[in-house]
């Protein structure tokens, strides 16, 4: 209710939150360290422009393959048991890419850290949403992706010191970091018991209106940033923007993202998650039609340093729309998160791979006016909803 005080969290959750917060923290660090040793990688391995490219593929293509196998086992065997999993295969698979150098190692360790982070994301965030408070579930949800987008800030941060000091000592340092957090995952409360669920449970909750919103807009982001990575780095560059000033217009982003993901997942639980939504739809709507066509280059930054979170300002409130929905329906929450792994996952694979290919065929308008179009059906659909409601 308006004026009611937040609800505190119990010192155990406090902990927990933490916890998960590092675990994506460290996740998205990984994904993204791969940027600035591309070069490094190309040269050691002797890897071709497409060799190159199946090794920044390896990685969500891992996701993709272990989003529901993840969903799967978190239901299964337990959220503890599966993060102890992901973080075994993250170490082990982290250790032999910094010392691999050969490009079947490379590509194969990047996959398997692909596979790690579908279930440390999947037992990860089912481990909070169970023990949040219901009132206060998108909030934390929220906090939880916003490391996730720290993680990713710190990524090419962590990629050029290993650089400096040579990936086989930097990435072993960060395996046996994998370990340490193996160690804490006993320190933190223990997951809450659930009844164990096979993948076929999750079909008959697709049917359900709200779990389908989460999984679209989570799909929608991941198709969202699949053009913008691709598109709006190659435009800025036609534009005269150096290597150095993209970085950090995508930098400053994230950072601006990061801030925004919690206070998204706030104003879900307090007024629903179609407001924030529905804010963001509007922004993207905009975005995405001006970004193919503003110039000169600081016209185009600002808008893409103010813009680009309007795409990641869905994760917050749809993963709430997912928990919220399999809390209802009394979904194994793990299922659910596998779920929304192999949205997103699916949604970024493929913008990634088909905006370039559709923006060389015609030009960069015409992706990003399908973009701002889904956004646009998307929000009017919303609308009639609630309205409807």
């Amino acid at each position: 209710m308006p004026g009611e005080r937040r609800l505190s969290l119990p010192r155990p959750v406090l902990a927990l939150l933490c916890f998960v917060c590092v675990l994506v923290l460290v996740d998205t660090m990984f994904f993204t360290a791969l940027t600035p040793l591309l070069p490094h990688y190309t040269a050691t391995a002797g890897l071709a422009k497409s060799g190159a490219g199946l090794l920044v593929a390896a990685y969500p293509v891992g996701t993709l393959v272990g989003a529901l196998p993840g969903g799967v086992l978190t239901s299964r065997l337990g959220e503890r048991l599966v993060v102890l999993l992901g973080l075994a295969l993250m170490s082990v698979a982290t250790f032999v890419f910094g010392w691999a150098a050969v490009p079947a190692a490379l590509d194969a360790a990047r996959f398997v850290e692909g596979l790690a982070g579908a279930c440390i994301w999947a037992a990860g965030l089912a481990w909070l949403a169970t023990a949040a408070p219901a009132q206060r579930r998108g909030e934390l949800l929220g906090i939880a992706l916003g490391a996730a987008v720290g993680g990713a800030l710190f990524g090419p941060v962590v990629g050029a010191a290993a650089d400096e000091v040579g990936t086989g000592p930097a990435f072993t340092a960060a395996a046996v970091a994998g370990a340490a957090l193996m160690v804490a995952a006993f320190v933190v409360p223990r997951p809450l018991a659930s009844v164990p669920q096979r993948l076929g449970a999750a079909w008959p909750v697709l049917r359900d209106g709200q779990v389908r919103t989460g999984m679209w807009l989570t799909m929608l982001a991941g198709l969202a940033f699949g053009v913008v990575d691709v598109l709006a780095p190659l435009r800025l560059s036609r534009l005269g923007a150096t290597a150095v000033v993209i970085g950090a217009t995508f930098l400053a982003a994230a950072a601006i993202e990061a801030l925004l993901s919690p206070l998204a997942g706030r104003l879900s639980d307090r007024r629903g998650a179609l407001v924030p939504i529905q804010f963001s739809l509007a922004a993207a709507v905009a975005v995405s039609l001006l970004a193919p066509v503003l110039a000169p280059a600081p016209l185009l930054i600002a808008l893409l340093v103010v813009g680009m979170p309007a795409y990641g300002t869905l994760f917050a409130p749809a993963t709430a729309l997912l928990s919220g929905g399999a809390h209802r329906l009394e979904l194994n929450q793990g299922l659910v998160f596998g779920l929304g792994n192999l949205a997103w996952a699916s949604g970024q694979a493929f913008a990634a791979a088909g905006s370039g290919a559709l923006a060389q065929a015609t030009s960069d308008i015409f992706p990003y006016c399908l973009l701002a179009g889904a956004c646009l059906v998307t929000l009017a659909a919303l609308r009639r909803t609630s309205q409807a409601r």
